[in-house]
């Protein structure tokens, strides 16, 4: 049975504090972008550059990036990866990009997502911010933002439910393994 863990008001006071945290951090958004990892990172990516426009009245580029190719397990699945589209308008050469993605677990898609985002050009810092913190990392990688930190287990999932994709209310559940 799933467990609601953040329900529509609890991601966006999330996304409210990171905005603020990414403003403060940053000492404004001159030179800050932000690219979210396919799929959920997308679209809170977008949603965290219209915070930052309506609190900074500074518009915050922003884009998507497709790991599929990047992940270091491709060769060990058996079916295909699903590759979606990458879409960096803009140069990300000496900018602070923040990469922004839903969930965060092993740090393996965070891995692989520098990985791709470095054939695009050389950012001066690379950010993390994530909507869920659910640890079991087997990389030391860390997110610089977090919405909500989650102790899981290693078998459960967390699902992330965004309006714009899933025609659903926003939601985050955990499902026990």
């Amino acid at each position: 049975m799933p467990e609601e863990i953040l329900n529509s008001k609890e991601i966006e006071r999330a996304l409210k504090r990171l905005t603020h945290e990414i403003i403060e951090r940053n000492k404004g958004v001159r030179n800050v972008c932000l690219i979210g990892i396919q799929r959920g990172g997308v679209l809170l990516a977008k949603r965290l550059a219209a915070l930052i426009e309506s609190i900074e009245k500074e518009r915050v580029e922003v884009g998507s990036l497709d790991i599929a190719l990047y992940r270091d397990d491709i060769h060990i699945k058996d079916e295909q990866p699903v590759v979606r589209s990458t879409d960096i308008p803009f140069q990300i050469e000496g900018k602070t990009v923040v990469l922004v993605d839903d969930v965060l677990f092993t740090g393996r898609s965070i891995r692989a997502a520098m990985d791709a985002l470095i054939d695009y050009g050389r950012p001066a810092y690379i950010q993390l911010a994530v909507l869920i913190d659910r640890g079991h990392r087997e990389l030391p990688i860390r997110a610089d933002y977090v919405g909500k930190n989650i102790p899981t287990a290693i078998n459960d999932q967390v699902e992330v439910y965004i309006d714009e994709r899933d025609s659903r209310k926003d939601r985050v559940v955990l499902i026990r393994g």
